[in-house]
């Protein structure tokens, strides 16, 4: 559940702030032909993402570097138009062209921010299923839970900052607008840089390639960047708050000009707690759902005849236990041991598994989890194929042991290197 609440928040809240400054900014300044265009471009974004998100899942005729380069295109040329034709010199001059492309240029940034965040987001939902194969399984409705929880979020910190920057003044909401895309650009330039480099498209050097890596390695700086601009939002609507000197001339219009400042303040209130929230996300929350499981030891079992003895007495307890094979080039072959609940049965297989390797799978709350991607395994069906299920091996029972052949894990030898 936390891994994808983090991943939600971390892929959707730079677009959502910039999503919110722009539907305030397209309110205040443009008409109604302006505000039809933005609307149009979110529109589009919501549609060509989902259709996008489809086709990269369902077929191998997206190179996702290319289309995000594309988009990246797009969309910094978009910001530069849209730059060039609000400056109050250039639009006085171009007059009705100049209004034109700056609503268009807003359109297409609202259009390029949704397709880039979307796909990824989208496609979550599919890859609970790669794993869990059943929407009925309690690990698919955490992770549904937790996917929800970060899209909600981040929803919520998008119309706070739209409702906070719509009760802003103009030049101090586009202000914060031109800083924000400013930042995407700049995001999407290292981004763009990466990309090139990897697929050898411009020829790498030093520089680039110091660009490229320290971008890389400090790619939440630019969410960082866009939540310290939009938190800027209420700090100014909480301060005006304090200091409001709007005349009235009877009590009614005095109890209006107060209620409206308090509707105000709980917007800011709103932006303030959930930026904080998704801050906690992205710090706190992200470094606990990282935090290394430390495997089990693996235990000592008796190796004679070309087999692997574990006694019964060993593994009556109904605790996961970790038994190990060496092989003559060093590699250990490790497999689990559990009694199954209110059963004589055992669950046994290898230490590892077809879609995350030899990882591995340790114990938490009675429940076996796989160490890499925490789906949490059916005890009973532990020793039968299928999704994150230990790899099955052969063993046979015979007094009072559990008995697995060398040679049937010695076949496995390649997953444990």
């Amino acid at each position: 559940m936390l891994t994808y609440l983090i991943k939600t928040t971390e892929g959707l809240l730079s677009a959502s702030i910039m999503l919110g400054l722009i539907l305030s900014y397209s309110k205040t300044n443009f008409d109604k032909r302006g505000k039809r265009v933005t609307l149009i471009g979110i529109v589009a974004g919501l549609a060509a993402s989902i259709v996008m998100s489809i086709m990269k899942n369902a077929t191998s005729k997206i190179d996702t570097g290319r289309w995000n380069l594309r988009i990246f295109s797009l969309a910094l040329i978009a910001f530069v138009l849209f730059l060039l034709f609000t400056i109050n010199g250039v639009r006085s001059r171009t007059k009705k062209a100049g209004e034109v492309l700056s609503e268009a240029a807003l359109g297409v940034l609202a259009f390029t921010v949704l397709l880039y965040a979307l796909p990824d987001v989208w496609a979550y939902p599919y890859s609970f299923l790669v794993t869990e194969q059943t929407v009925l399984s309690t690990d698919f409705l955490y992770k549904l839970i937790g996917y929800l929880l970060g899209i909600i979020l981040v929803f919520i910190v998008g119309l706070a900052i739209y409702q906070g920057s719509e009760r802003m003044k103009a030049a101090q909401s586009g202000l914060l607008l031109k800083l924000v895309l400013l930042v995407n650009a700049v995001r999407q330039i290292t981004v763009g840089l990466q990309i090139m480099l990897a697929k050898r498209m411009i020829v790498s050097n030093h520089v680039l390639f110091s660009i490229a890596k320290f971008s890389s390695n400090h790619s939440d700086s630019f969410i960082y960047a866009a939540m310290i601009l939009a938190v800027i939002i209420p700090i100014i609507l909480w301060m005006r708050s304090f200091r409001v000197k709007e005349p009235y001339s009877n009590p009614a219009e005095h109890r209006k000009i107060r209620a409206k400042w308090r509707n105000t303040r709980r917007w800011a209130t709103t932006a303030i707690i959930t930026l904080f929230l998704c801050l906690m996300n992205m710090t706190v929350v992200k470094a606990i759902d990282n935090r290394e499981v430390e495997l089990s030891p693996v235990e000592d079992a008796v190796v004679k005849d070309g087999n692997v003895y574990v006694s019964f007495e060993q593994v009556s307890d109904g605790h996961l236990h970790r038994f190990g094979y060496v092989t003559e080039s060093g590699t250990q072959i490790r497999f689990i041991v559990i009694k199954k609940p209110n059963s004589s049965a055992y669950g046994i297989g290898l230490d590892a598994c077809d879609i995350c390797g030899e990882t591995g799978y340790y114990e938490k709350d009675g429940q076996v989890v796989c160490k890499l991607c925490d789906v949490v395994m059916n005890i009973n069906t532990i020793g039968f194929k299928g999704g994150c299920n230990p790899i099955v091996i052969s063993y046979s029972i015979m007094n009072g042991n559990i008995i697995v052949p060398v040679e049937g894990l010695l076949e496995y030898e390649s997953e444990f290197k």
